[in-house]
């Protein structure tokens, strides 16, 4: 019986299901025989998940993709051609991971032809010291593209929230009459309440500091640059410009393995601030808060995020007493396992609960939910801790 004769709904149910069992010429058993379009999208699957062994087959992965750039580009345009963004650059991730393309990024032309992403970046920043000077420039461009996009996204909504946490954070009692906060000021005083007049009467006034004046918080990101941590060194970067375009914040960027790098002052571009990382090697982060605390000089107006897998290779006490002398000296401190989109992270299950028995617990953050952490450290609430570890 035809596809067409079993109606549309169970012809595509079977087209599917004979685009997942792969196959050469036949039709694996499905009576569904392949479109032009399609067999051009089972080739490209083919090429980067398996051969004639079926699409769980590991005996001849990546059979029809040669290890070349002519090749790989003309692969990575079929594959923008047939699927849509999100599943290129999951198959873009695939084809680095499983046939071993990292060294092709290297290559101009090959740079030209992805899909950029954060975990391109990523890749690119892990081979930044192996890069070639007539690769670089193409590379930044690759990097910027999906920087300034990420700004896009993330930097209308992280200074709102942070401006309004600031404000809150520097309320007065006697404000001036332009800077009365009338909706808490209303609520403060609903016992002065006059129903003959039907009005309130406010005894106390409350008020917003004038926070873009001066400083009002210092931020310190303290950030793992272990391979493991490459996406969220993306995003922390991001942040850390937007948060250090706020004249009201005090930033500082710090980068560690097992050496520590200050970066603030490349802080106006993120850009530099990724190619001055370093991803990959061990993670000392002991040493990293060493450093941090050295530059602290107001601690009750201090919020230091560490953003780590918590794998400590140096010395595992020390950095628990240096987290708990910052927050004894009023630092607020946060403890981020990942900032980033991709789901529950791989992490030092005794070294976090070390952290939480501090008052300081680690969880994993998304990069939309990074600014109402950072709203509520600033105001010294209760950190919204997502429920996902």
């Amino acid at each position: 019986m035809s596809t067409e004769q079993l109606g549309p709904a169970v012809g595509e149910r079977l087209r599917r299901w004979r685009m997942v069992l792969g196959g050469e010429q036949g039709a694996d058993g499905t009576g569904c025989a392949l479109t032009a379009r399609d067999a051009a999208m089972d080739g490209a699957l083919s090429a980067l998940y398996g051969g004639s062994g079926g699409r769980g087959s590991s005996k001849e992965r990546g059979a029809g993709l040669g290890a070349s750039v002519p090749s790989v580009a003309r692969w990575l345009g079929d594959i923008r051609t047939y699927f849509p963004s999100s599943v290129v650059q999951v198959m873009q991730r695939d084809a680095i991971d499983r046939l071993g393309l990292s060294a092709l990024l290297l290559e101009p032309e090959m740079l030209e032809a992805v899909e950029a992403d954060v975990h391109l970046v990523g890749t690119l920043l892990s081979l930044n010291k192996a890069m070639p000077e007539t690769t670089r420039e193409t590379a930044r461009a690759v990097v910027r593209k999906v920087v300034d996009d990420l700004e896009k996204r993330l930097a209308t909504r992280t200074k709102a929230t942070l401006t309004g946490a600031l404000d809150r954070s520097a309320r007065i009692s006697r404000p001036r009459h332009r800077d009365i906060d009338w909706d808490r000021t209303i609520r403060a005083n609903l016992k002065n309440y006059l129903p003959e007049y039907g009005t309130v009467v406010p005894d106390r006034l409350v008020g917003y500091g004038r926070a873009a004046q001066s400083v009002k918080k210092d931020v310190v990101l303290c950030i793992d640059q272990s391979g493991s941590m490459a996406a969220s060194v993306v995003y922390a970067s991001v942040f850390g410009a937007v948060l250090a375009s706020m004249r009201s914040i005090s930033t500082r960027l710090v980068v560690f393995d097992t050496a520590v790098v200050d970066l603030t002052d490349q802080l106006d571009d993120p850009v530099d601030v990724l190619f001055g990382t370093q991803l990959g090697g061990g993670t000392d982060i002991n040493r990293a808060l060493a450093y941090c605390q050295s530059q602290i000089t107001r601690p009750a107006d201090t919020v230091v995020v560490l953003i780590s897998d918590l794998y400590e290779g140096g010395i595992r006490d020390e950095m628990l007493k240096r987290v708990a002398a910052m927050k004894a000296s009023g630092v607020q401190f946060v403890a981020l396992l990942a900032l980033s989109d991709e789901g529950a992270p791989a992490y030092d299950h005794e070294h976090a609960a070390a952290l939480s028995a501090l008052g300081a617990p680690a969880f994993a953050c998304t990069p939309d939910l990074f600014p109402t952490i950072m709203a509520a450290a600033i105001e010294k609430r209760a950190l919204p801790i997502p429920d996902t570890l």
